[in-house]
């Protein structure tokens, strides 16, 4: 992998944002939770690239700045996905059946942290709703999606995860839901890699780092700008290849521990 500092991820946005042209046979990436935050710029970016996107959305109707995007950019289409209902996943699969898929970008994503959440109050159907979004939910559209992947030319699966997942560098308690959903989609990405690796197909997990997104209001640390977190993942995205599969990236360079 190519060392990768902010600065130059900074500059490649820019050189990225800049190139526009589209073409019937460009590359198409699938993202999840495209209606805002970084879902919503890895579209603007994958489309600035000319890239054919497939934009998910729970309430499409709702995503105005998603709407804009695609009237915008001809290679751009918004579809219907709830990644917590197995019907829809299908449906979609359905609909797609045939259509290569260069990169699936697992982003759709909740915390499940709520006020006066912790050890003695903690919710279990809160819980499942966490699970359900963060790691089944990208496992079963990952399941019905693969063989779409399989016939495209860059065969990536990416899933947008945490440094709050892995379990080495836990010390203290907080975010039970959140930080167990995430080890859970690293597990089940990082298993996934092996069995799909015989089809050419790469799997990594990415960690964008603190971004300036709803997800991270309040939060008292330094956040990066959307755009620029995005243009990171991208780049990752465009450098990982079939040996390195099934492994966990840091937005700053080099691996995350498990």
């Amino acid at each position: 992998m190519p060392g990768r500092t902010l600065a130059t991820l900074t500059a490649a946005v820019l050189v990225t944002a800049m190139t526009t042209a589209y073409a019937a046979d460009a590359p198409t990436v699938l993202i999840t939770g495209a209606n805002r935050g970084l879902g919503l710029e890895f579209a603007r970016q994958y489309a600035a690239r000319g890239w054919q996107v497939i934009a998910t959305a729970r309430r499409p109707a709702e995503a105005t700045a998603l709407a804009e995007l695609a009237a915008a950019h001809p290679g751009v289409s918004i579809e219907t996905l709830d990644v917590t209902d197995g019907a829809a996943i299908e449906a979609l699969a359905m609909k797609l059946r045939g259509q290569a898929i260069d990169v699936l970008l697992h982003n759709a994503g909740i915390t499940g942290a709520r006020a006066g959440h912790g050890l003695g109050s903690f919710d279990y159907d809160l819980y499942r709703r966490v699970l359900e979004t963060n790691a089944i939910g990208p496992m079963r559209l990952t399941e019905a999606l693969l063989d779409n992947v399989a016939m495209s030319r860059q065969k990536k699966i990416v899933t947008i995860s945490s440094s709050e997942g892995s379990i080495t560098r836990v010390d203290a308690p907080r975010g039970y839901w959140y930080r167990s959903s995430k080890a859970a989609v690293n597990m089940l990405m990082r298993n996934l890699a092996f069995e799909v690796r015989k089809r050419g197909i790469t799997v990594v997990l990415v960690n964008p780092g603190p971004v300036d997104t709803d997800m991270m209001k309040g939060v008292r640390m330094p956040l990066q700008p959307v755009p620029v977190a995005a243009a990171t993942v991208i780049r990752i995205i465009d450098g990982v290849a079939l040996e390195e599969t099934g492994r966990f990236w840091d937005y700053q360079g080099g691996e995350l521990p498990w």
